[in-house]
């Protein structure tokens, strides 16, 4: 174990570590400040403060707010999607599968609302983050975690487990976009629309269906 951490610090210099490190700092400072504030609320020099880095130092990193803005929601998305695949990855039976991504995204919701809330009131009220490419990115992304669901989908058909009321792909858009609704529709009004919490509560849509037998 110690040996492998050696070779793992031999592969990145320390002088590549402590850069690292420092934006991953500002990266989080960041986080704080536009989840307490709101983007359009948050100045480099501010967050050079509160980071504790002169603001020279700053920009060496991030060419400005929004390069900074955009890296750190890359950074979180990359994180969510690798949650979401191996909460898909881990169950072998396919419905297990379906609801451990739903429990798994509703996880994330619940952790880390502050940000999620930022990003889309930013995305939804301003043209800026789409015209960095932020939102072409995480939607490629995206499309790999329904990528991955599609093949659950597809299997569980092969199997017989689900019937095909319709190709793997459309189910696993629609089990994607419903979810999302439904999560931000307790968001918006948590009063109104607890949080569903019980995976199935979702998944009956799909797996029931609308019209009586």
């Amino acid at each position: 174990m110690l040996r492998a951490q050696v070779v793992e610090k031999m592969k990145h210099p320390r002088r590549e570590r402590e850069k690292e490190r420092q934006r991953q700092e500002m990266l989080e400072v960041a986080l704080i400040l536009f989840t307490e504030k709101g983007y359009h609320n948050v100045t480099m020099h501010e967050i050079a403060e509160k980071a504790e880095f002169a603001i020279g130092t700053l920009y060496k990193f991030f060419r400005n707010k929004e390069d900074l803005y955009k890296a750190l929601m890359l950074q979180l998305s990359e994180e969510f999607n690798e949650t979401l695949l191996s909460a898909i990855e881990g169950p072998e039976d396919e419905g297990e599968k379906l609801r451990s991504y739903i429990k798994t995204k509703n996880e994330l919701f619940l952790a880390h609302l502050p940000i999620i809330r930022l990003y889309f009131s930013e995305s939804h009220g301003e043209s800026f983050n789409r015209m960095a490419g932020l939102d072409s990115e995480i939607n490629r992304r995206r499309n790999i975690v329904i990528k991955v669901i599609e093949g659950v989908f597809e299997k569980g058909i092969r199997k017989k487990h689900f019937r095909r009321i319709a190709d793997p792909r459309s189910l696993a858009i629609a089990l994607e976009g419903i979810s999302t609704a439904f999560f931000f529709q307790w968001v918006e009004d948590p009063e109104r629309y607890p949080n569903p919490g019980d995976p199935d509560v979702i998944l009956s849509i799909l797996f029931k269906g609308l019209l009586e037998e």
